[in-house]
């Protein structure tokens, strides 16, 4: 299996990935990592840290000559900052200085409830970890999954469908041509007419000190039938890449498919129909089996059914804003309006690259898990025996 952790603050040395599983020959390279995350950063509607950050990521360790090894890989993404942090963020006892304590939980953060639940007196030791620049290495980890599905024609792309009630329309076009679309779009939406009316409204809420959430979508094209498992909760596929969305932060909710419309519709207008065609093999498809709908998101049961993976994430408004919410100091319970810092007027557009990263880094465990192979020859080999299987069946 796919497994990694992350670690590291907002305003430390760097931010820290170890990537355990990834079988050997995949070829990595740091320069094709660093393009996602310099999508990341990009995205109309970003604040003042994308200025001070120029992300990049350093494979420190499980590669070698561009071809992993089989052992960890070891990402690192360094903080620009830090030279500014050193002595407020450092790990030596001597730099403590209490007169820098921040006592100003800020609503909307992780501040108050994090502190209670620490025994914090000071919420940057909460907010430097509970804060959104730990996506970037996630990015990195999700980059290094897309090598891996790209391997077997998997393709993850993540894009903007809605921003504050804006909706944008999906043309029918081919794959390539929407990630183009979606490429040079300053709001990662592949909708300019759509687009237009965002932007205004973005530049609306800057001028109100105000901030702006949004809906963003991913879709997997190309993962074969069989992917996640309906014998146990934790296997099913669903399960694992709604909780993989719900984990970045500020994501308040998740569809797969048609998601909650499902629930506005009688059966007849929800479950997509099957049907058979032998010629689809002759084709080159996995099965003859198809359906000329995809309420479903691509998932049945915790299952992939060979259908495109279909997910989507509600991000709620920036917490901070320019125009200050009222709070309290958690020492002196004093009333107070909260601080106002550098931040983002709209996220979304990032955060449909962070949303792309996890769900990726999903979709490669359940590849793993279901092909294995300690080299990636020995994981087509199983995976070209499978989709044999598929056609003959």
């Amino acid at each position: 299996m796919l497994r990694y952790l992350t670690a590291g603050e907002s305003h430390g040395p760097q931010l820290t990935a170890i990537v355990e599983g990834l079988p050997a020959g995949l070829k990595l390279s740091e320069s094709e990592i660093n393009q996602h995350l310099a999508r990341r950063q990009g995205g109309y509607g970003r604040g003042g840290r994308m200025l001070i950050e120029t992300d990049k990521a350093r494979l420190l360790s499980g590669v070698r000559w561009g071809e992993t090894l089989g052992s960890p890989v070891t990402l690192v993404v360094e903080n620009s900052d830090w030279v500014n942090w050193e002595k407020r963020m450092s790990p030596l006892e001597e730099h403590r200085d209490p007169s820098i304590a921040v006592t100003r939980a800020r609503p909307g953060h992780a501040d108050l409830p994090g502190a209670l639940k620490y025994q914090h007196h000071d919420v940057r030791n909460i907010l430097e970890r509970s804060s959104a620049r730990e996506t970037a290495v996630r990015v990195a980890v999700g980059a290094v999954a897309k090598s891996y599905l790209n391997r077997f024609g998997i393709a993850v792309t993540g894009c903007v469908v809605e921003l504050c009630g804006i909706t944008a329309t999906r043309p029918e076009v081919s794959l390539k041509e929407l990630q183009h679309l979606i490429a040079v779009s300053p709001l990662y939406t592949y909708d300019t007419e759509a687009e237009t009316r965002m932007i205004e409204l973005i530049d609306q809420a800057k001028a109100k000190g105000d901030s702006l959430g949004g809906v963003v979508e991913v879709r997997v094209t190309g993962a074969p039938v069989g992917l996640g498992s309906h014998v146990q909760w934790d296997r099913r596929l669903d399960a694992r890449l709604s909780a993989a969305l719900m984990s970045i932060q500020a994501f308040k909710g998740v569809e797969v498919g048609i998601g909650f419309e499902a629930a506005r519709k009688p059966g007849s207008q929800v479950h997509d129909e099957l049907f058979f065609d032998p010629q689809r093999v002759l084709r080159g498809e996995q099965t003859g089996f198809y359906r000329t709908t995809n309420n479903a998101g691509g998932l049945e049961g915790g299952i992939t059914n060979g259908e495109e993976i279909v997910v989507r994430g509600a991000m709620k408004p920036i917490p901070t804003l320019y125009t200050p919410l009222q709070s309290v100091d958690i020492v002196t319970k004093e009333p107070f309006e909260a601080t106002v810092e550098r931040s983002d007027v709209c996220a979304v557009p990032a955060a449909s690259v962070v949303a792309e990263a996890v769900v990726a880094i999903e979709v490669a465990n359940a590849f793993m898990e279901k092909f294995g192979g300690d080299s990636i020859a020995e994981t087509a080999r199983n995976y070209a025996g499978y989709i044999e299987y598929l056609r003959e069946f």
